[in-house]
């Protein structure tokens, strides 16, 4: 059986996370203190500390996630040197993903996310827009919510679990045409605004120079693509390219599975805060085996686990 490692989204953030790892390893602390003088703010302190409102600002929130989950997973190849066949994250994990990967290296990667979550969070401010969960929609219901509301996909996390993105009054409305559907729940998202839509338009158009002033390499393992689906190729420019359309583009977490599947990967291993993504793999196939590494007692777990 082969291993997929999975890398957190924005949304799993919270006070303390990574403090631990800190704490244990040298080298992770160092991580910190390198993303400190690489952003020119203080994130170690926000992401040990909080408050949350600060943590939960897009700028911040991307590095920070990226800076927990690299360090978990560096030190899960510390503890227990893991060959993975596969590596695949949603949104802003999809490049940590690709940083392990070698494509980017840790420094690119900090500098990246900074500029995406500020430019996305630009964004929001700029247009009322949110998000809302829908869940146990048929494939018809789906295209005649969107057809009624102009709401759009933004995230397919399983067959029974999308989310759509639109204005504040196409959200509103789609809660209320899901229950004329019938469609079983319709959860409106605490989001600053509607991500992976046309509404991130002005935050893909700022990132492109950003990503051109980095480098992106082949990767050293199949990396999953939201966007696609399948393993991005091996030109570095497409990578880049493919990146840019995730801004906008919706993400297929199930397809993303589904391909980590085709090539023999029955165990995901989650880095980063909380469980989302070994939640969402259990409901696209609850026969797959998910672990997770956020603290040192997952870390720990995970090691026994892995035997």
């Amino acid at each position: 059986m082969n291993d997929c490692c999975i890398f957190a989204g924005q949304g799993a953030q919270i006070p303390g996370m990574g403090r631990d790892f800190a704490e244990a390893d040298a080298e992770v602390m160092g991580f910190f203190d390198k993303a400190n003088a690489v952003l020119g703010f203080d994130l170690k302190k926000t992401c040990f500390e909080g408050p949350a409102e600060e943590l939960t600002k897009s700028n911040i929130c991307q590095p920070a996630i990226f800076v927990v989950s690299y360090a978990a997973y560096t030190l899960l190849q510390k503890r227990r040197p893991t060959e993975f066949a596969a590596a695949a994250g949603l949104s802003l994990g999809e490049w940590g993903a690709l940083c392990v990967a070698g494509v980017l290296d840790f420094d690119s990667t900090l500098k990246v996310l900074e500029a995406r979550g500020r430019f996305m969070q630009e964004a929001c401010e700029a247009t009322p827009s949110g998000m809302i969960a829908i869940v146990g929609a048929s494939p018809a219901q789906l295209e005649e919510l969107c057809a009624k509301t102009g709401c759009t996909v933004a995230n397919v996390n399983s067959a029974a679990q999308q989310v759509l993105s639109g204005s504040k009054d196409e959200v509103a409305a789609a809660a209320t045409v899901a229950r004329e559907l019938g469609i079983k729940r319709a959860i409106p998202l605490a989001t600053a605004g509607a991500f992976h839509s046309k509404y991130m338009a002005p935050a893909r158009e700022k990132l492109a120079p950003v990503l051109d002033t980095v480098t992106f390499s082949a990767p050293r393992m199949p990396v999953l693509s939201n966007v696609t689906g399948k393993p991005h190729p091996a030109d570095p420019a497409a990578i880049k390219a493919c990146m840019l359309e995730q801004v906008t583009g919706a993400t297929n977490w199930a397809a993303d599975v589904a391909a980590a599947q085709a090539i023999g990967c029955g165990r995901f291993v989650e880095f980063g805060p909380g469980k989302v993504l070994s939640g969402l793999v259990k409901k696209i196939d609850a026969s797959l085996a998910t672990l997770n590494v956020a603290d040192m007692v997952s870390l720990e777990a995970t090691v026994a686990q892995l035997g």
